[in-house]
């Protein structure tokens, strides 16, 4: 009974310093019904600050997303710029349009403000690729996006950059959550009513004029797109890029093309899960004159899917996968005699290695995330599998679904003024490079001990074969490599295969990447190709899962 009294007050001290009514009415009522199952999860801990920020579900208490922990966070990092020595320093603030978004923007601008720094929040929600790029573009200190991306409708999250435009990485992830656990009382961070600064389009307008350098000047603009925005914000500066850059007018997923944070045609909002694109697939297929392409953002529209024509009959659509547009970027960007470094993570495919090669340009692997990927030393392009890709580095240091569709379109409209398409160039990279064939096996989770006991279990029983293949090396990545600093991951190297295992940084997943290479000699080869590649990559998943007891 002690323990419930203890947990009542804890309850009711959170309760005192809420500025929400909303998360003061929700708390209330679970204090009065003595809910402790509920309360007892909502004040298990906190929501930890890392380098994705912050992410998680909406409501009262301090493991979930409210106003109480973003002013916590933003008062953390408001005391780690200044220590710092940024004391009035610029910080940009930018806010999609899920719940609370723009309630969690408004006071982390009061919070900057109370603290002495100057804040900026851009004009309305838009995509997270405009504020990454108004960062460096009003040389501020710092950014933050409020936004959960991909994640479910009840879920909001808080993304931190620094002043390179780069979202953070260790170790300034744990001396801001060092700073955030500082703050004592909410009553301690001032937060005006005003003072800080609303941009105006202008912000806007200087990234769209960037968009337009992505483009070579002279290159055929001819591709139809059938677009979704699912639900998200990337539609307005999607058109506007698309109009500017001279592409006829995207047709759009009705059903999907206007804000709504409850994403109400969609299970999840992001278009690698099933069902998401089937809107997309059913526009494209009434659509006269037919598409040469389904383009898609996520709902904060770093992140760029694209799906192709596969087949005669009018619904015969495939979902590219992340691996197929970042070799289908890349080759553009060397055909276009784009030089630098191309970079990638570790669980992309190996062959944007290959095209790197053979085009004589740098090529780097790093950790998961484009806060890695991001920090590459003259980085040129990179990519990763799960739908980003960072076309212009020195604009957006960061995944940008708004850049990456306009370079996609480009390509579509060179292909098709040569009677050609994506698939033909495809296998094009196969009959070169070997075909690389990649696939995932994710698994959703509502306890995470689950996915500690898999990795636990791979650990402590390395599997010896997969698939038949054997194991020619394995890896625990938490010793770090000679390239890469320690992460959370396991890496299995196979003959013509190679398995990466990790836990998601921003959902409750246990992440499996697979890839196969088969040589392939020539181009009546390749449907038997895909076929063994196919089924190598089938027997690896039903492998890895029994290894793994999942």
């Amino acid at each position: 009974m002690q323990d419930t009294s203890e947990l009542i007050a804890r309850a009711q001290a959170w309760l005192a310093e809420d500025p929400d009514p909303e998360t003061r009415e929700e708390l209330g009522k679970l204090i009065d019904a003595e809910d402790v199952d509920e309360l007892t999860a909502r004040f298990a801990g906190t929501l930890q600050f890392g380098t994705a920020g912050l992410r998680g579900e909406l409501g009262a208490g301090p493991m979930r997303m409210n106003r109480s922990v973003v002013i916590r966070a933003a008062a953390g990092l408001a005391a780690y710029l200044k220590a710092k020595g940024e004391t009035d320093g610029l910080v940009v603030i930018g806010y999609d349009a899920r719940h609370k978004s723009a309630d969690f923007a408004r006071d982390t601008a009061a919070v900057m403000t109370g603290a002495g720094l100057r804040a900026a929040v851009l004009p309305r929600p838009l995509p997270t690729p405009v504020l990454a790029f108004a960062i460096r573009h009003l040389g501020a200190v710092a950014g933050v996006e409020v936004t959960a991306s991909h994640n479910p409708p009840r879920d909001n999250g808080y993304k931190v950059y620094l002043g390179d435009g780069s979202q953070i990485v260790p170790p300034a992830d744990a001396e801001i959550a060092a700073q955030i656990d500082a703050v004592a009382s909410l009553h301690d961070v001032p937060r005006p009513e005003t003072g800080w600064e609303t941009l105006d389009e202008a912000v806007l307008e200087a990234y769209l004029a960037r968009t337009d350098a992505v483009l070579s000047p002279e290159s055929p603009r001819t591709a139809r797109v059938v677009y979704t925005a699912m639900h998200g914000v990337g539609k307005d500066t999607l058109l506007a890029a698309f109009a500017r850059a001279g592409f006829p007018a995207p047709t759009l997923v009705a059903e999907q093309a206007e804000p709504d944070p409850d994403f109400p045609t969609v299970a999840f909002p992001n278009p690698e899960e099933p069902g998401a694109m089937d809107l997309a697939f059913a526009t494209a297929a009434r659509t006269t004159p037919a598409p040469d392409l389904i383009i898609a953002n996520d709902p904060d529209a770093d992140r760029c899917a694209a799906a192709v024509k596969d087949g005669p009959g009018d619904a015969d659509w495939r979902m590219l996968r992340g691996d197929e547009v970042g070799a289908l970027l890349a080759t553009h960007l060397v055909d276009r005699g784009a030089r630098g470094t191309f970079a990638e993570s570790i669980v992309s495919s190996s062959l944007l290695g290959r095209i790197a090669e053979k085009a004589g340009l740098p090529y780097e692997e790093t950790l998961t995330g484009f806060k890695w990927i991001a920090r590459v030393e003259g980085l040129r392009y990179g990519y990763e599998e799960a739908l980003g890709y960072c076309v212009d580095p020195e604009g957006v240091r960061d995944k940008d679904g708004i850049t990456a569709a306009l370079l996609l379109t480009e390509l579509a409209s060179e292909l098709k003024e040569r009677g050609r398409t994506f698939r033909d160039l495809l296998d094009d990279l196969a009959l070169e490079h070997g075909l690389h064939a990649t696939d995932q096996l994710s698994v959703r989770v509502e306890d995470l001990s689950v996915i500690a006991d898999a990795m636990r279990r791979l650990r402590e029983q390395p599997p010896t074969e997969l698939a038949g293949l054997p194991v020619t090396k394995a890896e625990d990545l938490t010793r770090g490599t000679e390239t890469l600093p320690p992460t959370d991951g396991l890496r299995y190297t196979l003959d013509g295969a190679r398995v990466i295992v990790r836990p998601s940084g921003t959902e409750p997943k246990l992440k499996c990447y697979l890839e196969v290479v088969v040589p392939v000699s020539s181009r009546a080869d390749l449907p038997a190709a895909r076929t063994r590649a196919t089924d190598t990559l089938a027997a690896i998943k039903r492998d890895l899962s029994a290894a793994a007891g999942i």
